[in-house]
């Protein structure tokens, strides 16, 4: 196998900022927050980080991504010789990903990347703010022009469509998605920094009422604030990390027309296909070698089509594979978004995900820890498809 850029890069520290809903705190402190402890982590300081980036950069409207690099690198005391450039490709995983191919080409040898929403106090201030393009908007721009129209103001209305020909193509029930609410919410019952820690039963999924058919009110994700941010470093400086770095033993991404308004297909899978493809392309390692996997939850049904791109499950049997929540679950064949997700403990973009598989392999996650955990999958995104695998050192 060849020595694709990514196993010449590793993880070496992980932070999160409190998660609030909403925090007290500015977005700038929670970036704080969550770069500082991140560096610390690495046994490393402000002053030999050398390569800083986020995703997306910042973007003013309803605290989707409220801090870019410029400010946080002058509030660290940053002198990065690289910085990334906000990236629309692979989505929430670009970030990742240039970060990689910039270490590995000898660029800098240390990356800050990280992600902060705000989301939560947005909403506090107009409940309208994360729509696509509805009230208060003056013009529906790229695919919300498509969406907007049609009163499908939210991304859930979108993914139902996705959902509901699931369900009618390969016979899938509403009791075997909401396995994955249910087994989130267990999960985050462990999770101290998780937004909803109460757990639910399944009677109790099935009795919330519907936000747009058939998703209902528990599969969809969680508006917070916070802060989550990963440090990447060379892979040849690990011996002067505080702890054994996180390899990464590959990486996989694709992209597709969603984010313009262009869907492809009979709406039971995405292009994150593709991102499956080239990610156990670039190793030797297969989906039984899993021990653990944190799936993209902004919906519940991105999970089940996750889980098919990733080739975990064979299309059309993701259904069956979660239903009732014990291959899932803690001892289950494949414990499955441990920290709580998206949908309890609250929104990152992915970004939570990628720390919830640290937390795991460094073997730190407490009362949620999947004993002897070495590999973890991990997919982000709706729009554009990123996955990692990681590996512990």
């Amino acid at each position: 196998m060849a020595e694709y850029a990514e196993k010449r890069v590793c993880i070496s520290g992980a932070g999160q900022s409190a998660v609030g809903r909403p925090s007290r705190k500015s977005a700038l402190q929670l970036t704080l927050d969550a770069c500082l402890a991140a560096i610390e982590d690495a046994g490393l300081t402000p002053g030999e980080i050398d390569g800083l980036t986020t995703y997306p950069g910042p973007v003013g409207e309803g605290g989707f991504s409220p801090v870019g690099a410029t400010e946080t690198m002058i509030a660290l005391g940053l002198q990065p010789r690289w910085v990334g450039a906000s990236t629309e490709g692979h989505a929430h995983m670009g970030a990742i990903f240039s970060a990689i191919q910039a270490i590995a080409s000898g660029m800098c040898r240390h990356v800050l990347v990280f992600r902060t929403v705000a989301e939560a106090s947005a909403r506090m201030r107009a409940r309208e703010s994360s729509l696509m393009g509805g009230p208060g908007r003056s013009r529906a721009t790229r695919g919300n022009a498509w969406a907007a129209p049609y009163n499908a103001l939210s991304a859930g209305n979108i993914y139902a469509l996705y959902a509901q020909a699931y369900f009618a193509k390969y016979g899938a029930t509403s009791a075997q998605l909401g396995a994955i609410a249910v087994n989130g919410r267990n999960m985050a019952a462990l999770n101290p920094n998780a937004i909803y820690r109460e757990k639910i039963t399944l009677d109790d999924y099935l009795a919330s009422r519907f936000i747009s058919t058939p998703l209902r009110l528990y599969d969809c994700d969680t508006h917070i604030d916070g802060s989550t941010a990963i440090l990447l470093s060379h892979r040849d400086t690990a011996r002067d990390m505080k702890r054994t770095p996180i390899e990464i033993e590959a990486m996989g991404m694709s992209i597709g027309g969603l984010g313009i308004g262009l869907h492809q297909g009979d709406f039971s899978s995405l292009p994150a296909d593709k991102a499956g493809e080239m990610l156990w392309s670039r190793t030797d390692l297969r989906p039984k070698d899993l021990d653990v996997a944190q799936i993209y939850d902004g919906f519940s049904i991105l999970t089940l089509l996750w889980l098919e791109a990733l080739q975990i499950c064979k299309r059309g049997e993701a259904a069956a594979f979660v239903e009732g929540g014990t291959r899932i679950g803690l001892t289950g064949d494949l414990p499955m978004n441990t920290s709580g997700g998206q949908l309890s403990a609250g929104r990152f973009h992915g970004y939570g995900h990628i720390f919830e598989a640290c937390t795991q392999l460094w073997g730190r996650a407490g009362e949620r820890q999947v004993p002897g955990a070495k590999l973890c999958a991990v997919a982000n995104g709706g729009y554009g498809y990123g996955a990692l695998l990681l590996k512990r050192g």
